[in-house]
């Protein structure tokens, strides 16, 4: 399964929307994605994971390393995901209560 990346601007935000399976593989694309966007002086993101299929670790850790890029320039990078399985993924790691995870776009733009 491969990984696909959209982006557009939604009130002063960039929402990437992903679908697949973010892994070892796919994982890098990502990561170049935020980078990009990042240096490209977007620095409030919206991490749209609703069609995500898959996480694994190598997942988790561009997220974070995204967080770290968005706050370093004083952005942010919160996610929008309502899927169990990705939310206990999570809630194990302890990411839960390092990203701001939101249900919909819509509960996301308002906050």
């Amino acid at each position: 399964m491969d990984l696909s990346l959209e982006t557009r601007e939604v009130a002063d935000r960039t929402v990437v929307t992903v679908g697949g399976e973010i892994d070892v593989y796919t994982a890098p694309k990502l990561r170049d994605k935020i980078t990009e966007l990042v240096n490209g002086g977007h620095h409030d993101l919206l991490i749209d994971m609703e069609k995500v299929e898959f996480l694994d670790s190598t997942g988790l850790g561009v997220l974070v390393g995204g967080l770290k890029k968005v706050r370093a320039q004083e952005g942010s990078m919160e996610l929008i995901c309502s899927q169990d399985r990705l939310l206990k993924i999570f809630r194990i790691t302890g990411l839960a209560k390092v990203f701001t995870i939101h249900d919909s776009e819509a509960a996301a733009l308002e906050a």
